[in-house]
């Protein structure tokens, strides 16, 4: 992870201020604030603010006019209640900011969950840093032959490494003529927000994030699936275990209910009460595509 010494002064600084408040305050998340947690080989996110905890969710829900005296049980068991049946207005009553770096080509892919609030880091303003992303050997995959927006084999030995100088080089020299169109004195003195389309999509950016939690955890729902790219994926699997720090009762619900859950079409359902009635159900009588079909008996067995 690139941070400057002056950045990590600043950081640091941050981290020391402290300030008394009469709102709810979370210890494991407070615990969390400011620090950098790294992913890929350049970019971290880390907390910068938020908004709420368990307890909020559940004074929204109930629309009590304090934190309550219930058990710690009766919360969570009602908090439950809202995730299983998609109560989501209680959830968006918690908000979190993130401060990211991330290479363009995720920033394209993160973008597109619409309900939250960015504000990225200009490049019509200021000059991009030299930092790339490259993958690790054991993410250099050829492309799969059953998915097409997926990766297969791993590539090995010389093709791996040819790519990567590929991938190196490439990043490298367009750098080296972004600065070039920049330099006002033996380049060209291009407008910074021309000179910037010429870089590559692992180029690193920066933004602020910031997001209710009821979006967040659709996020996560989506960018933890395995079948999510693995960049973005590795970003999501940080903000999951800062999930569990901030509100830990909706975390567990959140696994049990979204991430560990399946859902089944009307059709699905059909074909698996015949199953437990012990009848026997072929894919061409069940009235499923194929694709449906297997969807459905990879879910069953896990």
């Amino acid at each position: 992870m690139s941070l400057t010494d002056a950045q990590r002064a600043e950081i640091a600084a941050h981290a020391q201020e402290t300030s008394s408040t009469r709102r709810p305050t979370v210890p494991a998340l407070e615990a969390m604030l400011y620090d950098p947690q790294e992913v890929l080989d350049h970019g971290f996110l880390r907390v910068i603010d938020y908004m709420g905890d368990d307890s909020a969710i559940v004074q929204a829900a109930r629309v009590s006019y304090g934190r309550g005296t219930r058990k710690v049980s009766e919360d969570a068991g009602l908090i439950r209640y809202l995730m299983r049946h998609r109560h989501s207005s209680p959830f968006e009553m918690c908000e979190i900011k993130f401060h990211v770096k991330l290479p363009i080509f995720i920033a394209r892919q993160w973008i597109r969950h619409r309900m939250a609030s960015v504000n990225e880091y200009s490049a019509r303003y200021s000059i991009l840093d030299s930092e790339f992303y490259l993958p690790a050997p054991e993410h250099m995959a050829a492309q799969s032959e059953i998915n097409r927006q997926g990766r297969g084999a791993v590539l090995e030995g010389a093709d791996a490494a040819a790519v990567l100088d590929i991938l190196r080089d490439d990043a490298m020299r367009t750098y080296r003529n972004y600065e070039t169109m920049l330099d006002t004195d033996e380049g060209y003195g291009l407008a910074r927000e021309l000179a910037r389309i010429n870089l590559t999509l692992n180029t690193y950016t920066q933004w602020y994030w910031k997001i209710d939690l009821h979006n967040l955890m659709h996020f996560l729902a989506l960018r933890l699936d395995p079948h999510a790219q693995y960049e973005i994926r590795a970003y999501a699997e940080v903000m999951l275990k800062i999930l569990h720090a901030w509100v830990p009762q909706t975390a567990a619900a959140f696994e049990d209910y979204r991430r560990g859950a399946v859902t089944f079409s009307a059709g699905m359902m059909k074909v698996l009460r015949s199953m437990l009635a012990g009848e026997a159900v072929e894919r061409a009588d069940s009235g499923l595509s194929k694709r449906e079909w297997d969807e459905m008996m990879a879910s069953l067995k896990g």
